[in-house]
């Protein structure tokens, strides 16, 4: 329970009990305190039955506010005809509060003119010589400040009531918020893992016969990412309670990737197939750490995408960064690339499938650089919208994918 509720928590439990003991107690609080003042003990016993016509219907006063204050003034009106003041007439206060602050503000207005009359016949009748306007008047303020008493108390609970609906809007947007987090972590960890695997087990079956060692080599990446990816997983989930509590605490104070892992990033890439090359200018210590994270997403997903649909090609990727701005393009060139010697870490990938029956391009791109799916430019430019940035993704002139992402770090949402 959050610590700001706790003091609210009784009170909650309170509301859910009847009202029915409370405003008893009240009535029989109220009964006790107008009979000495009055003439109930000492006069006829019909006094004692008219004093209880006027306070025991308080108890009910919660459950029908209305028929609470009509069987009070009845029983005021029969005191009246019978000429006979007593002090219990203040459960008609406690009554038209109730009203007020129970019911709309129609019966409020209502119950407060049928009291207002009221008032004006009790003056008629009981005001001193020469005192009538000014007994109207008395009486008039207290009936007045027992109904705006009540409306005030009225809008009080309305204004409680929205704080709390408002509360639990914000609580299911948090966990939508959360869960699109998640769905996008999700989408980019394991799609780019998942095709950096399936690129480097395509180059071990290729070289498998005329390079061994490579081919195990390759295998030793596979396994490498895969134990990312689950590193990965584990970290954006947070429910990996297999793992000891010394390891847990180790993998959560990890930071979270950044521009200082777009090298390591593309050094995979080229691993798996991809010709990736990484420009980064700026000072990317003054960039937040969320907004690095989202960099990183961006790169990560455009190469993946490059990666899956067109490794043939050379994907070159711009970071320009400023404390207010970041700027991030990725280019996947369509342009040969002249053959040399491997690297000790480069890996031909093997013949892939044909995938033009899926929906892409001549050139082996979807239309807009995606999976089947669609999931991509979508979390790319939901990451990029929590910037207040912008998203271009196309195609460029001579072959090949563009896209490019500005966000705006000086006022992040």
């Amino acid at each position: 329970m959050n610590p700001a509720d706790r003091p609210a928590a009784p009170l909650t439990t309170l509301s859910r009990w009847s009202t029915l003991p409370a405003d008893a107690l009240l009535a029989a609080a109220l009964f006790l305190a107008t009979l000495g003042p009055g003439q109930v003990l000492s006069g006829p016993p019909w006094l004692l039955v008219l004093q209880t016509a006027l306070v025991v219907p308080l108890a009910w006063r919660r459950r029908a506010p209305m028929a609470v204050l009509g069987a009070i003034g009845l029983a005021a009106a029969v005191q009246w005809t019978l000429d006979v003041q007593l002090p219990a007439d203040a459960a008609l206060l406690v009554a038209l509060y109730t009203v007020a602050a129970h019911r709309p503000w129609r019966h409020a207005l209502t119950a407060a003119l049928a009291l207002q009359a009221g008032v004006l016949l009790a003056a008629a009748r009981w005001a001193p010589p020469g005192q009538f306007p000014f007994t109207v008047a008395a009486l008039s303020a207290m009936a007045a400040a027992a109904l705006m008493a009540g409306l005030w108390m009225r809008v009080r609970r309305a204004y409680v009531t929205s704080l709390e609906r408002d509360r639990e809007q914000r609580a299911r947007l948090a966990v939508a918020r959360e869960r699109a987090r998640m769905t996008r972590d999700m989408h980019d960890i394991v799609t780019h893992n998942l095709s950096v695997m399936v690129a480097l087990a395509d180059s071990a079956a290729y070289v498998r016969h005329s390079a061994p060692d490579r081919a195990a080599a390759a295998m030793e990446h596979i396994a490498a990412t895969g134990r990312q990816a689950l590193q990965d997983m584990r970290r954006s989930l947070s429910t990996d309670h297999a793992t000891s509590g010394e390891d847990r605490l180790d993998e959560m104070l990890q930071p979270a990737p950044g521009i200082a892992e777009l090298g390591p990033l593309a050094e995979r890439m080229r691993a798996a197939g991809l010709t990736t090359c990484v420009r980064v200018a700026g000072d990317a210590e003054a960039v937040p750490a969320a907004a690095q994270l989202t960099i990183y997403r961006l790169v990560q997903e455009a190469l993946t995408n490059t990666l899956r649909h067109a490794s043939e090609a050379r994907a070159d990727v711009r970071v320009e960064v400023s404390p207010r701005r970041a700027e991030v393009e990725v280019i996947d060139v369509r342009e040969p690339v002249a053959p040399g010697p491997l690297d000790a870490g480069t890996w031909v990938p093997g013949p892939r499938p044909d995938l033009r029956g899926d929906g892409l391009r001549g050139d082996g791109l979807r239309g807009d650089g995606l999976g089947s799916d669609g999931r991509g430019i979508a979390g790319m430019r939901e990451r990029v919208a929590a910037y207040g940035g912008t998203l271009d993704a196309g195609p460029v002139t001579g072959g090949g994918w563009r896209v490019l992402a500005v966000l705006d770090l000086g006022a992040p949402r």
